[in-house]
């Protein structure tokens, strides 16, 4: 069965043009890295950096499953106002925006942040009390960044695994490793 990868993190692209660059350039480097494996990519079928990940993935071929806070397409499009082009399949949860985080996190194996704001704090500390394994790519910003303080101030003991890098191949790499090593 293939991994099932999950890429978390910011759905605007807001920032100073600077770090905007530097988020997209991170982005494509992670959906470059991700199309380099046979892995099923899954996120919150949202904008945004996150969309720029899925999308790149995508277009390289890799399956895209979204995982909607929805009931439809419908309400996908135009009450969440989320995108339907980076997908391959659409997962209607019809959950809201926190009940289809739950959903994703579980669907995930590896659940990867980049930058991310509330909505990725949601879903970071269900990755953590789970026992995920986390990846966070640093250098963008909000929860990746913040991930070590976040576990060292506030983190329960789980049997989740945090790893940050910067590489977004080399983080992969390390979580994908240590994925395999811990079944």
């Amino acid at each position: 069965m293939k991994i099932r990868i999950g890429v978390m993190g910011s759905a605007s692209d807001s920032g100073s043009p600077e770090s905007r660059g530097i988020l997209t350039e991170k982005a494509e480097g992670l959906a470059t890295a991700i199309a380099k494996r046979q892995v099923i990519l899954l996120t919150g079928a949202t904008t945004g950096i996150v969309y720029l990940v899925g999308k790149g993935a995508h277009e390289a071929g890799v399956l895209h499953v979204g995982i909607s806070p929805a009931s439809n397409e419908r309400e996908h499009t135009e009450h969440y106002k989320l995108p339907v082009d980076a997908c391959d399949m659409l997962v209607y949860t019809g959950f809201g925006l926190k009940g289809r985080n739950v959903v994703l996190v579980r669907s995930c194996d590896v659940v990867l942040f980049i930058a991310g704001a509330m909505g990725s704090l949601n879903e970071f500390t269900i990755a953590h009390d789970e026992g995920k394994i986390i990846g966070c790519l640093t250098g963008t910003g909000g929860v990746a960044d913040e991930s070590a303080y976040l576990v060292e101030n506030f983190g329960k003991r789980t049997s989740a695994r945090l790893f940050r890098e910067d590489d977004p191949e080399r983080l992969l790499e390390v979580c994908t490793e240590n994925l395999t090593l811990g079944n």
